[in-house]
């Protein structure tokens, strides 16, 4: 397998921010008097917002979903987008892969406040080669069209990219534009999930991801071994 194109999702992959992002989701709902299990929304997390809300309350008119997201993006930058910290390991791993010849991308849904301090946090903008956020598209994963975007920015070929993420939306959203997928454990889902949503590899973290791109499925059984 030749990879030349790389393109990383953000929150849960490169930054540790799920479950900030899933308290903010469930305290809005609550302001709407809408009460939605944690282990419920977990399920969800790093699905598109809006279809989240369809799922998790299916009553809510579209005006109301708008406002309730609307009321999440102000929680969550208020109370919790401070404590978010980057995952170990991804400098490394962005400068490695730059330095075999790879092109890096992003590709995330979200924008705004959250994304400039998540890239100041990363402090890899030098090895990035293209982005693809929240504002560029109107729907977020598991709608092909950001990994599509990023690719086309990277001009990259789809069969020569992987897309790296924690969700197995994620993983669909990278197969439906035509690239593999790749699974990190650091957003809350199991390995069968991951697995089970197309992921050819699934790595522990960032650290773990090089050795997984490298060796394959091959890496895992020798891990677990």
């Amino acid at each position: 397998m030749v990879l030349s194109g790389y393109i990383f999702d953000v929150e849960g992959t490169l930054v540790d921010s799920v479950p900030q992002d899933i308290l903010s989701l469930q305290e809005s709902l609550s302001r709407f008097e809408i009460t939605v299990p944690y282990e419920l929304l977990q399920l969800y997390s790093g699905l598109d917002g809006d279809q989240t809300l369809q799922l998790v309350a299916p009553d809510l008119p579209a005006e109301e979903r708008k406002k309730v997201l609307e009321v999440r993006g102000m929680i969550y930058e208020e109370k919790y987008l401070k404590s978010v910290k980057p995952f170990i390991g991804v400098r490394d791993v962005f400068k490695e892969l730059t330095a075999r010849g790879g092109r890096i991308a992003l590709a995330t849904d979200c924008k705004g406040p959250e994304l400039k301090h998540y890239r100041s946090l990363l402090n890899v903008d030098d090895l990035i080669d293209a982005m693809a956020c929240g504002d560029d598209v109107d729907h977020g994963k598991p709608d092909p069209r950001l990994v599509g975007l990023a690719l086309r920015k990277l001009r990259v070929p789809a069969d020569q990219a992987v897309m790296v993420g924690d969700t197995p939306y994620d993983s669909e959203a990278a197969l439906g534009a035509g690239a593999r997928a790749a699974g990190v454990l650091t957003g809350g889902f199991s390995r069968k999930a991951l697995s089970d949503a197309g992921c050819f590899v699934v790595a522990r973290d960032m650290q773990d991801l090089l050795a997984c791109l490298e060796n394959g499925p091959s890496h895992l059984v020798a891990a677990a071994g």
